[in-house]
C-alpha cells in the first residue's frame, strides 16, 4: 500500500483526515492472552531477538483490535545488549545491569553498535512488511532515548528517584555527556537499521525524562535526544512520562509528533507546542472503568486533540497488563466512528 494512503502518516503531516488514527503503546503484550501463551517459555530478550516471534507479537493487536499502526515489538535495552552490555530483563523487576556505568572508563568500555549486531531486527521488519503489504496499517519503529537508557545503566536497574543518575549528571558532567553521546550513537544506529528495513515512522521513548526540571533537561538531555532525531528520514514521534512542563523542549529535539501523557490535556499541550501534531492521551487506568466512562473520556480526548494541527489517538502511557482486550477493541471501533 502506498504510504500516502496510510491514515497515520497523513495525520503526521497535518493533513485533514476523517478521524484520528489510533494505536496504543504496549498494545502488543501482557494484556493479550495470545501473547502470554506465545511467550510462556520464552524470555523477553530472547523473544526480541527472534524475528518470527517479533513478527507474530507485533501483529497480534493489529489482528485483534484493527489499530491503524503496529509498533515493532522490542525493548529499549535490546540495542544495549546487542552492543555487548551485560544485562537482563528480570520478571517483576525490569532491566538489571550486571556492572553499572559510573566512570569514564565504564563509558569508554561501551562499544558502538554495528548494524549487523541487530540484523534480527532487519529480518523481523521485512517479515512484518510482507504481512502488512496490502493494508493501510503503518509500522512504527522503536527505541529508548539516551536519558532513559543512561538511567538504567547508571542505577543498575529501575529507579524511583534516579538519585545516582542525577548525582553523575550534576557531579561529573563530562562523564554524563560522554555516556549520553555514546548512547545517542547506539540509539541512532538502531533506528537507522529499522528505517533502512522499511518502517514508516519511529518513536523515541524517554520514559524517565519527567524526573527533570526544564533547565536540567535542556542542559543535560536535549542535545543528546536531538543528536538521535536530527535528519532521520521518516516521521518521528517523541514521548515521555510526566513531561508536561518539558513539552516545548522535547519538541525542539526534532520530532514531528509530540506524545503527551494523561496529566496534560491535549488542548493545553497544543498551546505549549504550537504547530506540532500531538499523540495521546487517555489515562490507561480509564480502560478499567465502566464502558460509558471509557467512551466519555475518549470523546473528550478527541475533542481536545482538535486544537492541534493533527492528532493521533493513543493512551497517555502503555496498556496495563490487567486491561480487558475487548475494551481496547471497542475503543478502536468508537474512534473509527468518531
Amino acid at each position: 500500500m502506498d504510504g500516502t494512503m496510510k491514515l497515520l502518516l497523513r495525520a503526521v503531516r497535518g493533513e485533514i483526515v476523517p478521524r484520528p488514527p489510533v494505536w496504543f503503546m504496549r498494545q502488543a503484550g501482557r494484556s493479550l492472552p495470545e501473547y502470554r501463551a506465545l511467550r510462556a517459555d520464552v524470555g523477553m530478550l530472547e523473544s526480541c531477538r527472534r524475528p518470527d516471534l517479533v513478527c507474530e507479537i507485533t501483529l497480534q493487536p493489529v489482528r485483534r483490535h484493527q489499530v491503524d499502526a503496529a509498533i515493532l515489538f522490542s525493548d529499549i535495552v535490546v540495542p544495549l545488549q546487542a552492543a555487548g552490555i551485560d544485562l537482563d530483563i528480570v520478571a517483576g523487576t525490569g532491566p538489571v545491569v550486571a556492572s553499572p556505568v559510573r566512570t569514564m572508563d565504564d563509558v569508554t568500555a561501551i562499544r558502538p553498535l554495528d548494524p549487523t549486531d541487530v540484523a534480527f531486527v532487519d529480518t523481523a521488519i521485512r517479515l512484518l512488511l510482507a504481512e502488512l503489504a496490502e493494508t493501510e496499517t503503518a509500522l512504527i519503529g522503536f527505541a529508548g532515548a539516551p536519558f532513559t537508557l543512561a538511567s538504567y545503566l547508571v542505577e543498575g536497574g529501575p529507579s524511583r528517584h534516579h538519585a545516582k543518575t542525577k548525582a553523575l549528571m550534576y557531579g561529573a558532567p563530562d562523564v554524563w555527556n560522554a555516556l549520553c553521546a555514546r548512547l545517542a550513537a547506539i540509539t541512532r544506529t538502531f533506528l537507522e537499521v529499522q528505517i533502512a528495513a522499511g518502517v514508516d515512522a519511529v518513536q523515541l521513548f524517554d520514559s524517565w525524562a519527567g524526573s527533570l526540571s526544564e533547565a536540567d533537561y535542556r542542559r543535560f538531555v536535549l542535545p543528546h535526544s536531538k543528536a538521535v532525531l536530527d535528519g532521520l528520514s521518516v516521521p518521528k514521534i517523541h514521548f515521555g512520562v510526566g513531561t508536561g512542563e518539558l513539552l516545548p523542549a522535547m519538541a525542539e529535539a526534532g520530532a514531528d509528533v509530540v506524545g503527551v501523557d494523561w496529566r496534560t490535556p491535549l488542548d493545553v499541550a497544543a498551546s505549549r507546542v504550537p504547530g506540532k501534531v500531538l499523540q495521546g492521551n487517555l489515562d490507561p487506568c480509564v480502560l478499567t472503568a465502566p464502558w460509558p466512562v471509557v467512551a466519555s473520556e475518549a470523546r473528550r480526548v478527541i475533542a481536545e486533540g482538535k486544537k492541534a494541527p493533527g492528532h493521533i489517538f493513543n493512551l497517555g502511557h502503555g496498556v496495563l497488563p490487567e486491561t480487558d482486550p475487548d475494551v481496547l477493541t471497542r475503543l478502536v471501533e468508537l474512534i473509527r466512528n468518531a
